[in-house]
């Protein structure tokens, strides 16, 4: 029940560079999105969000990359999930969110 997230913003590509290691549950939701939240007030970019050390993601850490999502959708922006394991691909194919998440590296 950890999370590390490392960030790094392109400037030449206008994307965010966002590692996830660890779980994004109830108990970590909220670092999530307030670590997401300030990214954005600082940048509005699009996100790239490497999923390769994620191991678990609940239905309450879709709903925070779901507000990030339509935070980004006013602005034109995108979040591309990157290199999920199969079962956050899963997750993301059983509720439909992979028709709305970029999802690439499957």
């Amino acid at each position: 029940m950890s999370i590390h997230i490392q960030t790094n913003y392109n400037k030449d590509e206008n994307i965010w560079i966002v590692d996830i290691k660890g779980e994004i549950d109830i108990y970590t939701a909220n670092k999530v999105k307030e670590d997401l939240n300030k990214m954005l007030d600082e940048q509005m970019a699009d996100f790239k969000i490497n999923c390769l050390e994620l191991t678990y993601i609940d239905s309450t850490g879709l709903g925070v990359l779901i507000g990030i999502l339509k935070r980004l959708k006013k602005e034109e922006k995108n979040i591309n999930i990157v290199n999920p394991k199969p079962n956050i691909s899963k997750l993301f194919h059983i509720t439909g969110l992979d028709k709305i998440f970029v999802i690439e590296g499957e």
